[in-house]
């Protein structure tokens, strides 16, 4: 999507075909099984389903002509000599002008291939870019955890602790202090679900700068030095690079 753009449900005309609007978005959500990198720009034109405008047309048509320009692309699932757990979380902050809900995304990998990817609209608002952040570290850890449950199951060993790496020293923090603030107390599930599997050793939270903070591109529309970068982190590649990477 366009960096530049703000996208609302009552600015330009109305789209004079909404089924055709609804039918191929329905698509596109299906695509996004395989191109993890558009999961942002769909989830946030299917906000406007009920009543699309002109403009959320234009965005459609955008994502189209990526995937044309891009048609030969796809996840690329390498072998792996050792397998370990890693998540990357993040969020922005009230951005949506219209009910200022925050975009939760996060992506789970298995060593180097990821295996769920979300981007979504958190159910509440969050009245601090700590609490977004802190949302989204959860529900990425909720996941992490499945996924250990899921290989435990399956007799896969792993021995490494998963870890999920969040840009926001504030969410990681409260993540390990055992003090409860008033003003994160609307908060006390995710923050007791999350500590409990730190303290217990299931789970480790970590650092990283948000320029390498792959979920990023879950969370909002980026130029392109940035977009690229994160898409190949996502194992997206074309056939001619996958042939490649597969051979070295």
């Amino acid at each position: 999507m366009a960096t530049n753009i703000q996208l609302a449900s009552t600015e330009g005309q109305y789209f004079y075909d909404p089924k055709l609007y609804r039918s191929v978005l329905g698509k596109l959500q299906y695509l996004c099984y395989t191109r993890p990198e558009i999961s942002f720009a769909v989830n946030k034109l299917c906000r406007f389903l009920q009543n699309p405008r002109d403009p959320h047309w234009v965005g459609v048509k955008r994502i189209l002509r990526y995937l044309a320009g891009t048609i030969n692309y796809g996840l690329l699932i390498r072998p792996l000599p050792r397998l370990h757990v890693q998540a990357f979380a993040d969020s922005d902050w009230a951005t949506n002008k219209e009910d200022r809900r925050s975009i939760s995304g996060y992506c789970t990998f298995l060593g180097t291939n990821p295996v769920i990817w979300v981007s979504k609209c958190q159910s509440v608002v969050s009245r601090s870019a700590i609490e977004a952040e802190y949302r989204s570290l959860a529900d990425a850890s909720s996941d992490v955890v499945w996924v250990m449950k899921l290989l435990q199951e399956m007799h896969v060993p792993i021995t490494e602790t998963p870890i999920v790496w969040c840009d926001n020293s504030g969410a990681i923090a409260l993540a390990s202090n055992p003090v409860l603030h008033s003003k994160t107390k609307h908060v006390e599930i995710d923050i007791h679900f999350l500590r409990e599997k730190v303290a217990t050793g299931h789970l480790q939270i970590g650092y990283v700068p948000s320029s390498e903070q792959v979920a990023d591109v879950l969370t909002k529309p980026l130029g392109k030095s940035m977009f690229l970068p994160f898409r190949d982190r996502l194992n997206v590649f074309s056939h001619q690079q996958s042939s490649q990477k597969q051979i070295t």
